[in-house]
């Protein structure tokens, strides 16, 4: 291989020319006839028997150029790439510019290089840590919980019903005299004031008792999913059958000893103030990273491959589709759900990926910058895990995964770890809602 020149001629782009000298290219021709030698067959010869010289005569000179080039352009351009230190973001465009048994091949490579950040300033960044304070109400709401668990159910008959009983009813909705399409339903179950139904129809139940039949008059909302049925004035003829409601259990020790694994409310309830508190704090250092990383982001404004956002969104159309595949539905279906186009889907999360984009290489030149390492012992330690679910030792697990992506990942969390650890934090505390 002879590297002619390599030009730099635009941001992040480099073409590469490239001579591939006349007795390499015989070489490779001739692997190449030999390679395809079995499958040639011409008149008065028996398959696999055709010599290289009379195969060229019949096919053409150039019959075996193609399979050699194409097992020479690969190695060639890598060869280069590597004695040019160059890191590259996509595959290169190939073009073949001359092709010639007596001088050889030469190309031209177009290759697309991963962008040198320049950053600076990701110390001693400013961030909000706000955590939430735990109040008695927050608590309280955790406790209904367990009320609502062991609710009894308790069936009314000598009264009308009221907001917040579950009623079972029979009705079948008109326009007119006309019965309309998904308008029927036979011992469905309602909670009167959840707002299941149209505005007022839930309304009009109250009041009614088991047995009645009577007529709930609605107007569907102008802005109703189904465009046909928005606006109209619709009669529902229904039919209440039963009505019940929720008896919920006073809170005291025995039935925190029933439902849980404590003995006293009050333990209950510093239990849930201590997870609670946990929790805020966690989600409050999970919100302090990520304005730091947002921040980060904004420190970029280098030109970056359009090619590198594109292979960020096709990861997570990737994931997205093995998440559709285990809920037992493909992108084809969901698109038909949503209305929506590959193309929209892709567009929907292109700030995303570009974001990503950004944020990872921000974080991989602070690796370079700091000099970042991790040792055997850090490796090892964070494979532990998946070896042991695999059931295989750490070696082998190594084998299996992208490794330098491991080690890059492991780095780059040393680096987050030391952003949060030199920002300044600006704590404050609001109540949880």
């Amino acid at each position: 291989m002879s590297l002619k020149s390599s030009t730099k001629t635009d941001v992040n782009t480099t073409e590469l020319v490239i001579s591939i000298d006349a007795e390499k290219f015989e070489n490779a021709v001739e692997r190449e006839y030999q390679r395809q030698k079995k499958n040639i067959q011409i008149k008065g010869f028996r398959r696999g028997h055709v010599s290289r010289k009379l195969a060229e005569k019949q096919f053409g000179e150039g019959a075996f150029y193609e399979g050699a080039i194409n097992a020479l352009v690969g190695p060639e351009i890598d060869s280069a790439v590597t004695g040019l230190e160059l890191t590259l973001v996509d595959r290169p465009s190939v073009e073949i510019t001359s092709v010639d048994k007596e001088t050889g091949v030469e190309l031209k490579a177009i290759c697309i290089t991963k962008p040198e950040i320049e950053i600076s300033g990701y110390k001693g960044m400013k961030a909000t840590k706000t955590v939430k304070e735990i109040t008695d109400e927050d608590i309280d709401k955790q406790i209904s919980m367990i009320r609502k668990k062991n609710a009894r159910i308790v069936s009314v008959d000598d009264r009308p019903a009221q907001i917040g009983d579950e009623v079972t009813i029979d009705f079948e909705g008109f326009f007119g005299e006309e019965a309309f399409e998904g308008g029927k339903g036979e011992d469905h179950p309602l909670v009167l004031g959840s707002g299941q139904f149209i505005p007022g129809f839930e309304d009009q139940i109250v009041g009614h008792s088991i047995g009645e039949e009577f007529d709930v008059v609605v107007t569907f909302p102008t802005d109703y999913q189904m465009e046909e049925y928005a606006g109209k004035e619709a009669v529902f003829k229904t039919k209440l059958k039963a009505i019940s409601y929720e008896e919920l259990p006073e809170i005291n020790d025995d039935l925190i000893k029933d439902a849980t694994e404590f003995d006293t409310v009050e333990e209950y309830r510093n239990d849930i103030r201590t997870k609670l508190e946990d929790a805020a704090k966690n989600q409050a250092d999970a919100d302090f990273e990520t304005e730091l990383m947002n921040a980060l982001i904004e420190k970029i404004d280098t030109p970056i491959p359009n090619c590198m956002f594109e292979q960020r969104i096709d990861v997570i159309v990737r994931a997205f589709e093995q998440q559709l595949k285990q809920q037992g539905m493909d992108i084809k279906l969901y698109f038909q759900y949503t209305g929506m186009t590959m193309e929209s889907f892709r567009e929907s999360y292109r700030e995303r990926a570009v974001n990503e984009v950004k944020l990872r290489l921000a974080l991989e030149k602070i690796v370079e910058i700091e000099n970042i390492e991790v040792t055997e012992e850090e490796i090892n330690d964070g494979l532990k895990d998946v070896a042991a679910a695999n059931r295989v030792d750490v070696e082998t697990i190594k084998r299996f995964i992208p490794y330098n992506d491991y080690l890059m990942d492991l780095k780059v969390q040393k680096v987050i770890d030391l952003i949060k650890e030199t920002a300044v934090s600006e704590e404050t505390s609001e109540s949880a809602e």
